[in-house]
């Protein structure tokens, strides 16, 4: 007996030790499996990543262990090769679990130990199957009788769902099925009064992450239809379309929520900030713009090295002077005859500024399609165009000055070797063509234009502002 207490003694002594040697500890057993190798992996936004691996011992057990890599919280998975897989929780539990089943239906059968989170996990799995197993659809549905089983099967699930968040609101299998969850829109304010249309999206969009814990940690390590796919859903969807000074609160709102989790405010930063980097809508560099100035300037770009930090914030700095409504900045460079031509003192009514080379496979095809935009409406509505070539080598010019030419661009051409300040770097010319609308008062109306753009968008704003009208 003393020995038996002693011995028992030394397991409890000797079990913060082992614990400390790893930073993860998880057996596997497949009882019946033909497999000597198993994956662990896990899911990070859009995507699937392998983590570890782990080859069958003398004792039939997979094991993962390591003592540099951690297991943060969110969705993980054990696959083998052909792609069978069971997924477990890492969520507010010391990662030392051993997991038990059987090779015919590895998450039916599946037993843990040391996870009570997993345990109801699995549980809560195994009625959803056996429930789903109990109705069974018609013998011989038609398309309404099989309708109507799939409606009551889903109206079934749902409500064990609704049971189990009820009963087990903390646990993260909950708040993931919390997160998936649409909001409820109301049809009345409070006092009663009908929402129009507007109202009823200003509510939808202020309230859309209300169901998903954007405060907490494992939400970027789960599938991605349960927090990436509602992501871009929110910006390609439902805020598409609205102007910048709409969609740059809601994504503050957004990321304020997000910063009590640095995982989730990291992953939310950086896509964010990519997807309106890339984003084909003029306007939109605005939303770029304002996240690197506020979020990495002030260094809540953690992850980031300086260096990288320093080269978004000197593109947003140089975007930002070129955001529609800004004033274009002054140019003031040399045409074919060495004579000096301001941009600011172009004295139409709408300027096009337009950089350019002929050694540009694209500009060839582009430049005059935009020519013949340009003079078919320059007269109606008072259009000047400022073309800067932006490659002024010997042979490059010689190049140009054919290519105006042969092309009859009879517009203020003006070569890019001298300028009073370097127009590369103003205006961030990194491809070409670039082609810019500009007003009277020279403010950008409109960028990344092309011939066919230039034109729709010309003629809208001549219609707004009543010019065909004079």
């Amino acid at each position: 007996m003393k020995r038996l207490l002693l011995s028992s003694l030394l397991m409890v002594a000797l079990l913060p030790l082992y614990a400390a040697k790893d930073n993860y500890h998880i057996t596997v057993k497949i009882e019946g499996t033909t497999d000597t190798m198993l994956l662990l992996g896990n899911y990070y936004g859009k995507g699937t990543y392998a983590l570890d691996t782990a080859y069958i011992d003398k004792k039939g057990r997979f094991v993962f262990s390591s003592k540099e890599k951690e297991l943060l919280p969110g969705l993980y998975f054990f696959a083998n090769k052909s792609g069978k897989y069971v997924e477990f929780v890492v969520y507010n539990e010391k990662p030392f679990f051993d997991f038990e089943t059987r090779n015919d239906d590895w998450n039916q059968h599946m037993k843990v130990s040391g996870s009570e989170e997993n345990r109801i996990f699995y549980n809560f799995h195994h009625l959803q199957q056996q429930a789903s197993l109990m109705m069974r659809p018609p013998a011989n549905p038609d398309s309404a009788s099989y309708a109507a089983f799939m409606r009551r099967q889903a109206q079934m699930m749902d409500s064990m769902r609704r049971d189990f968040i009820a009963r087990n609101p903390d646990r993260m299998i909950s708040k993931m099925m919390m997160a998936t969850k649409e909001v409820d829109i109301p049809s009345t304010d409070s006092a009663g009064r009908p929402l129009d249309n507007r109202e009823r999206w200003e509510y939808f969009v202020t309230h859309y992450f209300d169901n998903s814990p954007l405060e907490d940690d494992f939400l970027v390590r789960t599938p991605q239809a349960v927090f990436h796919n509602r992501v871009m859903d929110y910006c390609d969807k439902y805020l598409q379309g609205a102007p910048p000074d709409i969609i740059i609160p809601h994504i503050d709102a957004m990321l304020d929520r997000a910063k009590a989790s640095k995982e989730t405010f990291r992953y939310l930063l950086h896509t964010i900030t990519e997807h309106y980097l890339q984003s084909n809508i003029m306007v939109y560099d605005a939303v770029y713009v304002h996240l690197v100035l506020k979020y990495y300037a002030e260094g809540d770009a953690w992850w980031m090295t300086p260096s990288d930090v320093e080269t978004e914030v000197d593109r947003a700095s140089r975007w930002d002077k070129l955001l529609v409504g800004r004033e274009a900045p002054e140019l003031v460079l040399y045409d074919t005859l060495q004579q000096a031509h301001s941009l600011h003192a172009m004295p139409n009514r709408f300027t096009l500024l337009i950089f350019w080379s002929p050694a540009c496979g694209h500009c060839q095809t582009e430049v005059p399609a935009l020519y013949e935009k340009f003079a078919a409406l320059r007269d109606r509505y008072d259009i000047g165009a400022y073309a800067i070539l932006t490659e002024f080598d010997d042979e490059t010019t010689v190049k140009w000055k054919k290519f105006i030419r042969d092309h009859h661009l009879d517009w203020v051409n003006m070569s890019g070797a001298v300028a009073n300040v370097d127009w590369h770097e103003v205006y961030d010319i990194t491809s070409t063509p670039q082609i810019y609308l500009l007003d009277t008062d020279k403010s950008i109306l409109a960028k990344k234009l092309n011939a066919s753009t230039f034109e729709q968008i010309m003629k809208a704003i001549a219609h707004e502002r009543g010019l065909d009208k004079e």
